[in-house]
């Protein structure tokens, strides 16, 4: 008999509301969050019970005691990104979730992260790569510290590094279209889609991979340059114009872990495989 357990999705948007309509598809009982109170409806449509919280919570948002008595919270939410104060803003963020995991025994955090965590010229980097300080840009260094807070707080944690995510009316050409001068021509993208993410995430909670990281990368890393103006040309967009560069030292991330503990395939292994 398949083992069930009590999820909690904190945050179902793009990715977690998919993710928390598998879970539940595949027999667990799933609570998830949202800030919008319009889509608390679409959410309980979906089967799933639903909350309204906002990060960092204000002083009027109530307790939602329910949501937080679960087996496992799925944490979702990446820092603000060109905000004044977004690192402080998300590490108040975690002092708050990381004190309901204490006070409601959750015994597993599975978190979201992301490849910004490493260095933009590590070559093939693994995920023993990280080191504070090197980290692609300033959002991923708040990840890393997210990471390593996790790691430390008396829970059991998995967290799951995923690349460029993409799928489903979320294509990252979309914000290069009909842009020149672009920087990084030969650069290999690391990118995931959708799908895969969510059967990654759903493939560490049924083979039980606890206190662990993984990268959630595609197999494919086509150059910059030629991946979005063969998206570009797919989804019938102005074309993104690049400088020529003779760089060579990128990062190329590494799923070979994933693959091999988890026995996992990817369902979209190319990104030059245009989907909608």
């Amino acid at each position: 008999m398949k083992e069930t357990m009590k999820i909690s999705v904190l945050g179902c948007g793009w990715l977690g509301f998919p993710l928390a309509q598998n879970l539940l598809e595949e027999g667990h009982t799933v609570k998830g969050s949202t800030t919008s109170k319009e889509k608390l409806s679409i959410l309980k449509q979906a089967g799933i019970d639903s909350y309204q919280i906002e990060l960092p919570p204000g002083k009027s948002q109530q307790d939602h005691k329910p949501f937080w008595d679960c087996d496992l919270l799925f944490l979702n939410i990446p820092p603000g990104r060109g905000r004044e104060n977004a690192d402080e803003e998300y590490n108040q963020i975690l002092d708050y979730v990381l004190a309901k995991a204490k006070e409601h025994n959750i015994s597993w955090i599975l978190f979201a992260s992301s490849t910004s965590v490493y260095s933009e010229k590590g070559g093939l980097t693994y995920e023993v790569d990280a080191v504070p300080g090197t980290a692609a840009r300033p959002s991923g260094e708040t990840m890393l510290n997210a990471e390593q807070r996790i790691q430390k707080s008396g829970c059991d944690w998995t967290i799951l590094r995923f690349g460029g995510l993409y799928g489903y009316g979320r294509h990252p050409v979309k914000y290069l279209s009909g842009r020149n001068g672009l920087n990084g021509a030969s650069k290999p993208v690391n990118l995931v889609h959708q799908v895969d993410c969510v059967r990654a995430v759903s493939a560490v909670i049924r083979q039980k991979k606890r206190n662990t990281i993984y990268n959630v990368v595609s197999d494919g890393h086509p150059p910059r340059k030629e991946f979005y103006q063969s998206a570009a040309e797919h989804f019938d967009l102005p074309q993104p114009n690049f400088n020529d560069d003779t760089e060579k030292n990128w990062r190329v991330v590494s799923n070979q872990k994933l693959k091999d503990e988890l026995q996992f395939t990817f369902s979209y292994p190319n990104p030059m495989d245009h989907t909608p």
